[in-house]
């Protein structure tokens, strides 16, 4: 073989070496741009996620917060019930005593400003005698025989109940009618094991 044609198969030897080069570049640019394609995606879907985690967490660090703010009277509004409860108490059993008739009056007062200041504040007194008994604001104390009253309704309230915004506050202790027995039992309210129970 003369040198001529052994330098033209070297250099199309070499031109099929710089190809294949090149082809193996090329392929690896190709795999490398894929991959970083692949990693971005991740990444992105990664940043999204933990967007739409953050945009989660503030609307309910948000609501918290409002909620804070809403009902942070609560402890103190349970105990003025208290007060409450004593200063109608009170005025029970001056009735019919006219030596302390003036003295009534002035607690009456009271208690009626301060109903209405608590109001402003969202303490709202439940109503519940002549309802029906709900589980959710009134927690039943005793069954009471009644022809008069519809069955389940309430007919007598041993303690009142305040809601405090949307929020039951202390639900009201009252007593349920049921139909008279039909035995003759002349007792008219049934405690204890008849009582009815509701969630408080």
């Amino acid at each position: 073989m003369s040198e001529e044609s052994k330098n033209s198969l070297s250099k199309v030897a070499q031109q099929k070496d710089i190809k294949q080069e090149t082809s193996d570049i090329i392929s690896d640019k190709i795999d490398n741009t894929e991959e970083l394609k692949r990693s971005l995606n991740e990444a992105n879907d990664k940043y999204v996620r933990l967007y739409a985690d953050f945009e989660n967490y503030k609307k309910i660090a948000a609501r918290n917060k409002e909620e804070l703010l809403k009902y942070a009277n609560e402890d103190l509004m349970t105990d003025i019930l208290t007060v409450i409860d004593h200063l109608e108490l009170a005025l029970q059993h001056s009735q019919g005593n006219e030596t302390s008739n003036s003295l009534a009056e002035g607690v009456q007062l009271t208690l009626k400003e301060l109903k209405n200041v608590l109001e402003k504040y969202g303490l709202v007194t439940i109503d519940a005698l002549g309802k029906i008994f709900d589980p959710s604001v009134h927690h039943a104390m005793s069954r009471i025989e009644s022809e008069d009253a519809g069955e389940n309704t309430v007919v007598k309230e041993f303690r009142k109940g305040y809601v405090l915004r949307e929020r039951v506050l202390r639900a009201a202790l009252v007593g349920v009618a049921i139909k008279p027995s039909q035995s003759g039992n002349s007792e008219s309210e049934n405690t204890g094991n008849q009582a009815v129970t509701s969630d408080e």
